[in-house]
């Protein structure tokens, strides 16, 4: 458990951790909402997928149902919230955010759910709730994405399981490489995507 995790958090993961399936939800669910529990919800998975194999489908599901309904919760508080929310939320970063939502739709969404932190992927939950991203294109996007990423951690999980500490312990420097790579990749995108753009109104001036 995170030792910088606040205590009623720390309680929270406790409490979650005990339920199986149900807890996954729940954390899955916090963590695209309201709260944030970094990486607690893989862990989790992992930890479920290892102990119980065959059970690995349901238990990506679950974090998965769980994750697009916290962002669900968003999209709809940021639409009620209006564009002075998504500014307040969003800082100096708003208006890239705005205009990789608006420009790239679907696509767009897809790659920012994929993107691990930092990329701050709420914020672009609150772009799409403000600027009317399609529901329908909204939810497909963070379904697929979150399908990819729990189903891949599941998979992983049960292919390596307890091997997978020895192995990355015997091939340190290239798991430090790949990692090093993914990093800078992802860092790379998230550049990318956050860089100063116009607005489609001021664009249009």
């Amino acid at each position: 458990m995170n030792p910088k995790m606040s205590g009623w958090k720390q309680k929270i993961v406790a409490f979650a951790g005990t339920l199986g399936a149900p807890g996954l939800f729940l954390i899955s669910f916090l963590d695209s909402s309201v709260l944030t529990f970094p990486v607690i919800n893989d862990l989790l998975l992992i930890e479920l997928s290892i102990e119980h194999p065959a059970r690995m489908p349901f238990y990506a599901f679950m974090a998965g149902a769980g994750s697009v309904l916290g962002c669900l919760l968003l999209y709809f508080l940021a639409r009620k919230g209006g564009e002075a929310f998504f500014h307040r939320k969003a800082g100096e970063r708003g208006a890239a955010v705005r205009h990789w939502v608006e420009k790239n739709g679907f696509v767009g969404m897809l790659i920012a759910a994929l993107l691990p932190p930092p990329t701050p992927f709420k914020i672009f939950v609150f772009a799409a709730g403000v600027f009317e991203v399609p529901l329908w294109s909204f939810a497909s996007a963070v379904t697929l994405a979150r399908a990819i990423r729990y189903f891949g951690v599941g998979y992983l999980a049960i292919r390596y399981g307890n091997d997978a500490l020895p192995y990355l312990k015997d091939h340190k420097l290239e798991a430090s490489v790949v990692i090093v790579l993914f990093v800078l990749m992802s860092y790379l995108i998230s550049r990318v995507i956050l860089r100063d753009q116009p607005t489609s109104g001021e664009s249009a001036r």
